[in-house]
């Protein structure tokens, strides 16, 4: 039973991953709408609002997504 429960998961989860093809920089905002299924724009909008908001925040928030997730295949 418990190799059946991890198989599901494994087969079920989401990869993180930069997108190649929904970019305005480096895809980190496309990468993450896609994972979490919602649109491009709302992400950006959300990111830009967290740099304003937050003193840079998203910023560095996006820095940090572009150094550590990998790039889609």
């Amino acid at each position: 039973m418990t190799n059946n429960v991890y198989e599901e998961a494994r087969t079920t989860a989401r990869k993180l991953r930069r997108s190649r093809s929904d970019r305005m920089v480096a895809g980190v905002c496309g990468g993450l709408a896609r994972t979490f299924g919602v649109d491009t724009p709302v992400i950006r909008i959300i990111l830009v609002a967290a740099t304003l908001l937050g003193v840079g925040t998203g910023a560095l928030v996006y820095l940090a997504c572009w150094i550590l997730m990998p790039e889609e295949a």
